[in-house]
């Protein structure tokens, strides 16, 4: 089989090249040319302008055979971890040759990406490299092969341009947006007939734009706990924080606001709205990857326990004098520490004498970080709610901070009785 993965949102000219370098292996071949289409969310974690079954249309009036969906990944990982999945879904499938677009010479794209093979950096290809995620397909592919004794042949052509600019579905649909859902003259002249046939139907039929549920997702930003928020997927500390200072909600740009205060960029900001919105936790992404890991898909320098080695490296480094960024840097260079990060540990609590008597042994504790910060712990008694920080060595504080923000690891969290009093046992993936 000939493969390319893809939005299609809509399917434009660049698109039906794409397309057309897959008809012409196909026809030296035999091979079908199949296109796996993202469906749900996009590969940049938004809803689709155009449904699956429009862009499936799309996709074969341009010339395809066959359309194969991926979905229930794009609202809950980032491209890093998505990449990897859907290149082993191809070859387990049985591509062969995989078709993409290009700005910057293929050799150069096959250059840079030996240089991360060699160094085993699959998720830290710098973003001011052109073509970044081709690069990161590439060298993936190159990597699976390990796993599957086979890979894909890559054939890339250029990207699309009409008069010198590239063609970019954003701004497609950006323009149809702006001009009240017509096709305004300037998008239809990059689209194939097909394809205007097409959207014109589905505007018709009221089923363009898609949109997500804002009313789910407002309401769970407006109302949940800041444990709750913690504990979804892709929201760290700081996020949860912002969120939680704007409420009260009621349109989803002031989400964004509150977001682009924390930090978050526009893909990150997408990715952590639609797993608010399908209220994907840590747990569930958690269990996902290491499915993936045992599997041998996911690369060694993405794996869960990377990440939390990562923190552990990075904390321990603080008595050094180094700063988490040093830090960061020296562990990518392949430092590591004597001993092995800790998966389970103890916290102590601040409680108040007549908090003592509605505790029990084995209460479950939902941590999160508090309004000034500190990592602070709720637990839910018959008399009420008992609110505590945590109190923690100063290495442990930053490697409990760290996995909080890492956005995918699960922590547990649980009351025991210790010799020397209540403790909270914290439990690392």
């Amino acid at each position: 089989m000939i493969g390319i993965s893809a939005d299609f949102d809509p399917v434009h000219l660049g698109h039906v090249d794409l397309i057309g370098k897959a008809r012409e292996l196909s026809d030296e071949t035999g091979k079908e040319v199949v296109i796996y289409l993202n469906k749900g969310y996009s590969a940049n974690h938004a809803p689709f302008f155009a449904s699956f079954e429009a862009r499936s249309r799309m996709a074969l009036e341009a010339g395809a055979d066959r359309i194969v969906p991926i979905e229930g990944l794009h609202h809950r990982l980032t491209m890093a971890y998505t990449v990897p999945i859907r290149i082993a879904m191809m070859i387990q499938d049985g591509v062969t040759d995989y078709v993409d677009a290009a700005e910057v010479n293929p050799a150069k794209i096959k250059n840079y990406a030996r240089g991360f093979i060699k160094r085993g950096i699959f998720s830290g290809i710098p973003r001011n490299l052109p073509n970044r995620n081709v690069i990161r397909w590439y060298a993936v592919n190159e990597f699976l092969y390990q796993r599957f004794n086979r890979k894909m042949e890559f054939h890339f052509i250029p990207e699309g341009k009409v008069n010198g600019e590239k063609i970019s579905g954003r701004e497609l649909r950006r323009e149809i947006l702006e001009n009240n859902l017509q096709i305004p003259r300037s998008v239809a002249k990059v689209l194939p007939e097909s394809t205007v046939t097409i959207l014109e139907e589905e505007i018709e039929q009221g089923n363009i734009p898609g949109t997500r549920n804002t009313e789910v997702l407002l309401k769970r930003l407006n109302t949940s706990s800041r444990h709750y928020l913690l504990n979804i997927a892709h929201l760290n500390a700081e996020a949860v924080e912002h969120i939680v200072q704007g409420r009260w909600y009621q349109a989803e740009n002031q989400v964004w606001a509150s977001l682009r205060q924390a930090g978050y960029g526009p893909v990150l900001s997408r990715l952590a709205l639609s797993a608010v919105e399908e209220d994907v936790t840590r747990r569930e992404v958690y269990e996902l990857l290491k499915g993936y890991e045992k599997d041998g898909i996911i690369p060694p320098d993405q794996t869960m326990d990377r990440v939390i080695e990562r923190a552990w490296f990075v904390s321990s480094m603080g008595k050094e004098g180094l700063t988490s960024s040093e830090a960061h840097k020296k562990f990518l260079e392949g430092a590591r520490t004597r001993d092995k990060p800790e998966y389970s540990f103890d916290a102590g609590l601040h409680l108040r004498s007549f908090e003592l008597s509605a505790l029990e042994e084995g209460m479950k504790a939902h941590l999160y970080v508090d309004k000034r910060g500190n990592l602070a712990c709720e637990l839910k008694t018959k008399e009420g709610k008992v609110k505590s920080p945590l109190k923690l060595p100063g290495k442990m504080a930053t490697y409990l901070r760290l996995l909080v923000d890492s956005q995918i690891i699960p922590l547990q969290a649980q009351l025991v009785k210790r010799k020397r009093g209540w403790r909270i046992k914290l439990t690392v993936g």
